[in-house]
């Protein structure tokens, strides 16, 4: 039987931005969407063009820069939305206008404040306007999954006539259950008489943990595109995870009439520089791309897997990037293989300036560390461009932390603005608290920390660690990240690095809401 093409579109860098703190600067949208393409990703939702200048800028340098994936920007049924997402995709190889709008009873009446025929007018009107901006134009349904199923009929029938070569049917509040959404898609593809001029998708969110499930369900049913992030990023509980739907569907080749494009193999490497650039570490157990996705503890299972493989594992660590950081950098490596390495990493910099910068800290941390893997160059990258785009106006010079059984941890530093040294010391209910207390005598900044977490970046007691600082300031929510040998020194840094984000208008992160 010939397989059928699956579309994969992911929407990392728009709805997995909305995760509260997981917002990301052009540089790093950019990062991200090389890597998606790499990935061989058929569609990269670039953002939502119209939210912010900053979203509008970094849709437009993914869509100038990204040749073998189509670009997308989301808009809503307005016409300004429409506009500014054409034209930050004026210069896409292959662009993407996904507009939508809500259809369920409940999105009509109390946010929408329309009637179904005031809803089928503005979504047609709005399809047709996009249609005439670009070739390729998408329409979702926001709260598929609860809508009336004679309206979405109707409305879907009305789109494609306008122009909709791709039909999105989210389950935007993780409503739906496997059997129940997959059903109502299959009946809408048979039920419609204009089915078969459009690709019908699914974008499924994980409250109930149902995401992926849901996604496949409605893949055996006719859904040809999925739509879905790395490491299931996204508001709320996430989004379905693209690493878990695209080896659902290769290593089930004998159920699934679908095969997909992507290279499997660049599956881990995405998945650290997703996390890397948010701040959202993946957890060991997680499907595919968790730290014990391969590992065996069971006497039992190593001895299977020993005599054969397949006893236990039902795919190859290869095969989704495990072996592709057996390559490692240390002190003796010179500049030439430094930036070969960051190359095949898909990292640039945008001056010989900031390359040498990263070679010095290169060299630092060789100084330190005996071998500099993959991650370890991810997670200096990260703190090397966010300190270009928020200007790091606060910066850290030196840091001394005492702390002794029985007393009170003890921090004095040195905080750097603006070319001028301030010193600062304080008590702490523990080192990283009194670290933190230093700090806030000095910025006085009032922000509240939401979260700290601690990750390693590797193996061996000589990893980096890498460091999550949330804050909350007016409404407003950043992560911050720092990474270093010496865990205090790496929490300091996130949270200045979060205090520089607070000041930052690039990371104006506005939840405008979406599908």
């Amino acid at each position: 039987m010939d397989k059928q093409h699956l579309v994969i579109f992911d929407t990392t860098l728009r709805d997995g931005e909305q995760s509260p703190g997981a917002s990301m600067t052009k540089e790093e949208k950019l990062r991200v969407a090389k890597a998606l393409e790499k990935l061989r990703v058929d569609v990269i939702e670039a953002g939502f063009a119209v939210s912010s200048p900053g979203d509008f800028e970094a849709v437009k340098s993914i869509a100038e820069t990204v040749k073998d994936s189509t670009v997308c920007s989301l808009a809503r049924t307005t016409h300004l939305d429409l506009e500014r997402a054409a034209e930050a995709l004026k210069k896409a190889n292959s662009g993407r206008i996904h507009t939508f709008i809500a259809t369920s009873p409940i999105h009509m009446k109390y946010k929408l404040q329309m009637t179904p025929d005031q809803v089928v007018e503005q979504a047609v009107s709005a399809v047709k306007l996009a249609r005439n901006m670009i070739g390729d134009v998408e329409f979702s349904l926001e709260d598929a999954s609860r809508s009336e199923f004679d309206f979405m009929c109707r409305i879907i029938e009305q789109v494609i006539n306008a122009g909709a070569g791709t039909i999105n049917l989210p389950d935007t509040v993780g409503y739906g259950f496997p059997e129940e959404y997959a059903e109502t898609v299959g009946k809408l593809i048979e039920t419609i008489p204009n089915a078969d001029k459009a690709i019908f998708s699914v974008h499924c969110h994980n409250d109930l943990g149902l995401a992926v499930s849901n996604s496949l369900a409605a893949v055996m049913k006719g859904a040809r595109q999925v739509e879905c992030t790395i490491n299931g990023l996204g508001e709320r509980a996430g989004n379905a995870a693209l690493e878990e739907v695209v080896m659902a569907v290769r290593t089930r080749k004998d159920i699934f009439p679908v095969e997909t494009r992507i290279d499997t193999t660049q599956i881990v490497p995405t998945s650290r520089l997703v996390s890397s650039i948010t701040g959202f570490p993946v957890q060991p157990n997680k499907a595919i791309v968790g730290a014990n996705a391969f590992a065996h503890e069971s006497g039992i299972h190593q001895d299977g897997v020993l005599k054969f493989r397949e006893t236990y594992e039902i795919m190859r660590a290869q095969d989704v990037g495990w072996s592709t950081n057996k390559i490692v950098l240390g002190k003796l490596s010179g500049r030439a293989a430094f930036s070969a390495r960051l190359e095949e990493l898909g990292i640039q910099f945008e001056s010989k300036a900031d390359l040498n910068e990263a070679f010095v800290r290169f060299k630092e941390l060789a100084d330190k560390k005996r071998e500099i893997y993959d991650e370890d160059l991810q997670a200096l990258v990260s703190e090397i461009q966010v300190g270009e785009t928020t200007g790091e106006q606060i910066t850290l010079g030196d840091l001394e932390v005492i702390s002794k059984t029985g007393q009170a941890p003890h921090a004095e530093l040195t905080l750097n603005f603006k070319g001028e040294n301030y010193r600062s010391t304080a008590e702490g209910d523990g080192p990283v608290d009194a670290v933190f207390k230093a700090i806030e005598k000095l910025t006085k900044s009032e922000a509240e920390l939401k979260l700290y977490l601690v990750n390693a970046v590797t193996e061996g007691t000589d990893s980096q660690g890498e460091v999550t600082v949330r804050l909350e300031k007016g409404g407003r929510i950043v992560n911050g990240q720092g990474a270093d040998t010496d865990i205090l020194v790496a929490s300091a840094r996130a949270y200045l690095n979060a205090l520089n984000l607070l000041e930052s208008p690039d990371r104006l992160h506005p939840q405008l809401g979406g599908v």
